[in-house]
């Protein structure tokens, strides 16, 4: 459950906090961040709000939860079917046949067309009719919840303080949840001792909880005033550290030379103004051409994200913080503990 649900006197920023100094750990709260920053760093944060993506449908009696993914831009959104069973949604249900149709609330419904290209079938282009998307989730979503929830939370305690919603009803399907933690008191003393942020937009799309496949083409910006400040950061000698795996997708898609965005970009080591898709996948082959630190959440072992963590701070880095939050039973999940990876 959210921590300031776990007792009296408790808000977000009393989540531990997991501090990585190459194979050096050391256990702190979140709210000591601002004393382990210094002035000059930037924190990278994403400000994609979180939609309330589940929505109950219907294929003929059989009764399925839809989750909407990601809008395509073609109009059609990338969605995921599972199986319901009272405690949020815990099984993926197999997608298709093609032209299989979901009934919806509100007198809508949705057909499946085609997978997305090279996936294992969990997640389908869908043809949406009927009222648009974000007013059936305004009036019949609810935020996606895992198992390992205890009940169904408002809204509200999936968006982050940096939340901005978007005039379009974009946003992400699950919470960039690395960002949690912050609380106005939180920003505030790091802005009084010289931390800057520069916001970037990434929304992000389902995780896939059971096969932690590699993450998918999202939409993301990185608006000109926040090239600036972290090309500023870099020159100036300060350091550039991202809040969560989609910020550092983010600006490491903006970097290099003018073109495509693809894994390849990177010549310069410049972050530049862009908006589009981005399908990098940081990996430690690839590395990372802007982020010195990244503040991140805690992952199984089989996720993608590793593959991130390890490029960012090294493989002796993740298996010593690891190791330090099995011990120390760190909670894992979007309400769990956090981590701070540092050079």
């Amino acid at each position: 459950m959210p921590v300031e649900q776990r007792g009296p006197g408790l808000d977000r920023a009393a989540v531990r906090m997991l501090v990585s100094r190459g194979a050096e750990v050391a256990h702190h709260t979140f709210r000591e961040l601002p004393r382990l920053l210094r002035a000059g760093d930037l924190l990278v944060v994403n400000t994609s709000a979180t939609l309330a993506a589940a929505v109950d449908g219907w294929i003929g009696h059989a009764r399925v939860v839809v989750h909407f993914s990601t809008r395509g831009d073609d109009g059609r959104w990338a969605v995921e079917l599972r199986e319901p069973d009272g405690r949020g949604t815990t099984r993926a249900r197999a997608g298709g046949p093609a032209g299989t149709e979901v009934r919806l609330p509100g007198g809508g419904g949705l057909v499946l067309e085609e997978p997305l290209s090279g996936r294992s079938g969990r997640l389908w282009w869908a043809r949406v009719t009927g009222p648009g998307v974000p007013g059936l989730l305004r009036e019949h979503g609810r935020p996606i919840r895992y198992s390992y929830t205890e009940r169904d939370q408002p809204l509200s305690v999936y968006q982050t303080v940096f939340a901005l919603p978007s005039a379009d009803g974009a946003g992400s399907a699950e919470m960039p949840s690395a960002a949690r933690p912050f609380t106005a008191r939180v920003v505030a003393e790091l802005v009084s001792r010289g931390v800057r942020f520069a916001p970037v937009t990434l929304h992000t799309g389902v995780a896939s909880a059971e096969v932690h496949e590699p993450p998918y083409p999202e939409r993301f910006a990185v608006p000109e005033a926040s090239a600036r400040l972290i090309n500023a950061a870099k020159a100036g000698g300060g350091r550039v550290v991202a809040v969560g795996t989609t910020a550092v997708r983010a600006v490491e898609s903006a970097v290099g030379a003018e073109g495509p965005v693809r894994a390849r970009a990177g010549i310069d080591g410049l972050v530049r103004a862009r908006a589009g898709w981005t399908d990098l996948v940081v990996t430690p082959e690839r590395g990372v051409r802007v982020v010195d630190g990244l503040l991140t959440g805690l992952h199984e072992p089989e996720a993608s994200h590793l593959l991130m963590l390890e490029a960012v701070a090294g493989r002796v880095a993740i298996e010593r913080g690891y190791q330090a939050a099995l011990q120390g039973r760190y909670l894992w999940h979007e309400f769990g503990d956090v981590h701070l990876l540092l050079p």
